[in-house]
C-alpha cells in the first residue's frame, strides 16, 4: 500500500507483515512443504553428535558475547571521555601504543586459538567410526536416495536396500558411508547429526545416532536441480529389539506371488515386461525387488514399497493405516505411475500417458501408454510389496518434529 500513512520523509516504510512472510516462507522452506509438517531441527539432544557440537558451541557463543560486550564497553568508553566539547587542547600526537597493540594482536590470537582446540577435539570425538557401529550405506541421486545395507546379504540374493527411507536402530552409532550417482547432493538429517556432502565417485564415512525411537525428516542440503526441493527422505529410528526383527524380515523377504488372474498379477507382468505394442517400457529395468528378476539400479528399490509410507522421495506421504489404500494417497500413486516428470520436474522416470520425457542420457523421447486400468494393476502389485506386520518399521513409530496438521502414526 501507497499511502501517506506508510511513508515518513519521502521514504516508504516496509509494512511489517513483509518479514513475518519471509520468516514463515523460510519455515516453509525448510520443512520443504510435507504433508505431514514435519520440522528440522539442529538442537535435538537426543543425538550425541548433535550434544557434542552444542557444548562446543556454547564456548563460542560466550566468547563471542564476552567479545561484543568489551568492544562495546571500549568504544563508549572511549566517545565518552574523549568527547570534542570536553577537550579544547589538540590531542597529544604519538607514534604508536606498543601495548595496545599487543593487546588486540594477543586477545584474538588467544580466543582463535582456544575455539580450534575445541574444534579438534569434537573432530577427534564425532569423526572416527567404531568397528561395532551399524553400517549403511547412503546413494543419492537426481532426485531420490537408496540406503543398503552392506553387512546384511538377502536370502534372495544380493544386500538388503530401501529407497527413500532409512532405518536405523537407537542408542548406538550408526556409520554412514555416503556417495553421488550423478551430481553432488547434500544428506543431512539434523535431528541425528550433522550434514555431509554426497560427491560422485567419493565415499565419505561418518557416524550419526539417536536415542529416541520414531521418523525423522531428511532432506537434500545442496542444490542439485530442478526437484532438489523435492528431495527428501525420511530416517526411522528403532529399538535395538525391533530393528533386528525388522533386518531379519527384509533379509528373508521374497515378494508374494500374485495369485493368477488377480489385479497384482496383471500388475506385475506390466513391471516385468512392459507393453511392447504400445511402448510402455518395463519398471524392471529401472527398479529392483527382492526375490524378482527386477534388478534394475536406474531407480529406487521398491522391495518393500507397500510398507513404506512416501512416495516421489517423500513428495507424498500415506501416514494412514490405509497407507496406499487409501483414496487420496491412491491417486497420488496413479498420477505418479502415469506421468512422474510432470508432478516432480527432472525426474527421469518415463510416463506412460504418451507424453515426453528426458531418459537418463538427457534425450527427449516419447513415452508409452498403459490404460487407466493397467496403471491401477501396476500401484495393486506395488502395494502387496509389504514386509510381515510385525516388521512394519513404521507401526507405533511418532513422527518426530509433525505439526498438528498430521504426521503421527
Amino acid at each position: 500500500m501507497n499511502t501517506t500513512k506508510h511513508r515518513h520523509s519521502g521514504t516508504r516504510r516496509r509494512p511489517i507483515t513483509r518479514p513475518i512472510a519471509a520468516a514463515a516462507l523460510g519455515a516453509t522452506l525448510l520443512t520443504g512443504c510435507q504433508q505431514a509438517n514435519q520440522s528440522l531441527f539442529i538442537g535435538d539432544m537426543s543425538s550425541a553428535y548433535n550434544r557434542e557440537i552444542w557444548w562446543m558451541s556454547v564456548w563460542a557463543i560466550v566468547l563471542s558475547i564476552i567479545i561484543f560486550v568489551g568492544v562495546s564497553y571500549a568504544l563508549f568508553y572511549t566517545v565518552q571521555k574523549f568527547r570534542e566539547d570536553r577537550h579544547d587542547a589538540p590531542p597529544a600526537q604519538f607514534h604508536g601504543n606498543n601495548r595496545l597493540e599487543v593487546i588486540l594482536v594477543a586477545v584474538p590470537v588467544i580466543i582463535v586459538f582456544g575455539l580450534s582446540i575445541l574444534t579438534v577435539r569434537s573432530m577427534a570425538i564425532l569423526n572416527p567410526t567404531p568397528e561395532q557401529a551399524t553400517k549403511i550405506d547412503v546413494l543419492g541421486k537426481q532426485f531420490w536416495w537408496n540406503f543398503a545395507y552392506p553387512e546384511t546379504t538377502s536370502d534372495a540374493g544380493g544386500v538388503v536396500t530401501n529407497g527413500n527411507e532409512m532405518i536405523m536402530p537407537t542408542k548406538q552409532p550408526v556409520a554412514l558411508t555416503i556417495t553421488s550417482g550423478d551430481v553432488i547432493h547434500g544428506f543431512w538429517a539434523p535431528n541425528i547429526g550433522g550434514q555431509r556432502a554426497a560427491m560422485p565417485a567419493v565415499q565419505k564415512t561418518w557416524q550419526v545416532d539417536t536415542e529416541r525411537a520414531g521418523a525423522y525428516q531428511g532432506n537434500c542440503s545442496q542444490l542439485c536441480g530442478a526437484s532438489h526441493a523435492n528431495m527428501r527422505y525420511k530416517v526411522v529410528a528403532l529399538d535395538q529389539e525391533r530393528y533386528d526383527a525388522t533386518l531379519a524380515a527384509m533379509k528373508a523377504y521374497r515378494a508374494p506371488e500374485p495369485d493368477p488372474g488377480s489385479a497384482e498379477a496383471r500388475g506385475y507382468a506390466l513391471f516385468m515386461q512392459g507393453k511392447s505394442s504400445t511402448g510402455a517400457v518395463s519398471c524392471a529395468a529401472c527398479h529392483r525387488v527382492q526375490g524378482t528378476p527386477a534388478g534394475g539400479v536406474a531407480g529406487p528399490d521398491l522391495s518393500f514399497f507397500g510398507t513404506r509410507r512416501t512416495l516421489g522421495a517423500g513428495m507424498w506421504e500415506a501416514m494412514t493405516a490405509a497407507k496406499w489404500e487409501d483414496p487420496k494417497a491412491a491417486k497420488q500413486l496413479s498420477d505418479w505411475l502415469k506421468n512422474s516428470p510432470r508432478v516432480k520436474p527432472g525426474s527421469l522416470m518415463p510416463t506412460y500417458d504418451g507424453s515426453e520425457y528426458r531418459n537418463t542420457k538427457g534425450e527427449l523421447v516419447k513415452g508409452g501408454t498403459l490404460t487407466d486400468a493397467e496403471i491401477d494393476d501396476i500401484a495393486a502389485y506395488l502395494r502387496s510389496l509389504q514386509l510381515p506386520e510385525e516388521a512394519d518399521y513404521w507401526r507405533d513409530s511418532p513422527a518426530i518434529g509433525a505439526g498438528a496438521t498430521g504426521g503421527n502414526q
